[in-house]
């Protein structure tokens, strides 16, 4: 996969955007050596990497604006950047492209406990807006596995969940109002600290369009209340299709945990040997949490104890106290960095009814054996949204090849199971090829359609998202009518 290399035309137009941006910028907020530029020529998804023409870091929404506004006028495309932790390539520079970060806005603008919001600036990571708020015994909801370096606006970007959207839903679900900057400088404001805003949902347009329509600078968040308790309980299962299984009946009976997660056998002994967990040694394990009063935790876990016994589990614990449970959370939480540290990877992440669980764990585990690369299975089970390790050998040609081609067909399956191409990471460079496989070209132009309107010229994150010879064909179409 080719990122557009720079040509003269690009080198010279750097000049003068660089004079224009200095007249709105600090000094160390315009970085444009090449050398200091590097630093983000990729995103999570290192396999590929292209320095930028140059990266801002702005620290308001009116230094934002200006620098939308100046590039749209030179008719230089932006990539919107949080933490850079995509894993979809999200945040994948052009050679032409400037990267737009907002670390450096980071502050918390307002609380409102009567209300349960929180105002924040997106630059501010995820784990963080739980921290501004534990005090008052409130908390942020969703809670990705990069939560400790992900920036809200990624979350806004990509739709993000984790452990606990099963109960509390993804950043959708937990999202009041934003503030947006369009690509000529506009700012909007949608939505707010209220619920159901008049007029058109935009709000839900916005989030999860991985900066496609703008780059958002503010956001309103839902904070909640700290529950009265909670407790997980760990399964391990001699087959992970039994374990599928086991999550597929739990739902089907109507209990409502907290989060359901899934691990298999090669995920199993990486992070036990990373975090020392005390996972069992078994195929596949479960981690579900419950929570609410004492009462209310013992009958969930009367009920999640009676179907997993159907399903003949060689070990059911359940956490006696918070040291217990938090070891019983370390090995999940330190499951993509314990994998990192015995082999190169490519994590997936698509959604499937989680009634077809055991049909395409078994496919997974079919096509493994098919493409001889080696597959650890760790993922969101209550609610579908799965996260394939597919394991390959960066050094070795052609493993990375064989890993993408595995990696088409385990989203492909996704989808004709039911489900869709992404649950959390969004499409990014990643996906954008298999967009025709999920939607017929009706559904894409509706799609394309709602992007012209918000970025007439697509100059907002290219080469995203979309095939790439759609979106360099919308690319012309606005200058062969000027």
């Amino acid at each position: 996969m080719q990122m557009p290399q720079p040509d003269a035309s690009v080198l010279a137009r750097k000049d003068r955007l660089v004079a224009r941006l200095s007249q709105v910028l600090a000094p160390d907020a315009l970085i444009h050596d090449p050398a200091e530029t590097r630093a983000y020529e990729c995103d999570a998804l290192t396999a590929y990497k292209c320095a930028p023409m140059l990266a801002v870091l702005p620290r308001s929404t009116r230094e934002v604006a200006d620098v939308l506004r100046i590039c749209h006028e030179e008719g230089v495309p932006v990539v919107p950047r949080g933490s850079g932790t995509s894993l979809a390539g999200g945040a994948l520079p052009t050679a032409d492209s400037v990267i737009l970060g907002v670390a450096r806005m980071n502050a918390v603008l307002e609380t409102d406990f009567d209300n349960r919001i929180i105002r924040v600036q997106t630059g501010r990571t995820n784990l963080s807006v739980t921290g501004a708020v534990e005090e008052e015994d409130f908390f942020y909801a969703p809670d990705p596995s990069s939560q400790l370096a992900c920036a809200i606006a990624g979350n806004i970007g990509m739709n993000s969940g984790g452990a606990h959207c099963l109960k509390y839903g993804v950043t959708t679900n937990n999202l009041m109002g934003v503030t947006l900057v369009l690509m000529d400088g506009t700012v909007l404001e949608i939505g707010g600290a209220h619920l159901d805003a008049g007029g058109l949902d935009l709000l839900g347009v916005i989030c999860g369009s991985e900066g496609q329509l703008g780059v958002v600078t503010e956001a309103t968040l839902r904070i909640l209340r700290k529950p009265e308790g909670a407790r997980p309980v760990l399964m391990g299962f001699d087959d992970s299709e039994v374990a599928g299984a086991c999550v597929s009946d739990i739902i089907k009976a109507g209990v409502l945990p907290v989060a359901i997660e899934f691990m298999d056998r090669p995920c199993i002994r990486a992070t036990e040997a990373f975090a020392h967990a005390g996972y069992p040694d078994c195929e596949a394990l479960l981690i579900i949490e419950v929570e609410g009063s004492d009462p209310e935790i013992a009958h969930q876990l009367t009920l999640i104890k009676e179907i997993a016994a159907r399903h003949d589990p060689v070990e059911f614990r359940e956490a006696a106290d918070a040291d217990e449970a938090g070891r019983i959370w370390l090995g999940r939480k330190s499951a993509f960095g314990a994998m990192g540290q015995i082999n190169d990877y490519m994590c997936l992440d698509g959604t499937i009814p989680v009634s077809s669980l055991p049909m395409v764990l078994r496919r997974i585990g079919e096509m493994s054996k098919d493409f001889g690369l080696d597959v650890a299975n760790v993922f969101h089970a209550g609610d579908g949204n799965m996260h394939p390790l597919i394991l390959f050998d960066a050094n070795k040609p052609g493993d990375l090849e064989t890993c993408e081609a595995f990696g088409a067909e385990i989203l492909k399956l996704c989808v004709e199971a039911g489900g869709c191409l992404t649950g959390e990471h969004g499409v990014g460079v990643e996906k954008r090829d298999l967009m025709l496989h999920q939607y017929d070209p009706v559904d894409l132009e509706a799609q394309l359609t709602v992007k012209d309107v918000f970025d007439p010229a697509w100059l907002l994150n290219p080469a995203k998202v979309f095939p790439l010879q759609v979106t360099e064909a919308r690319r012309a179409r606005p200058l062969a009518a000027e």
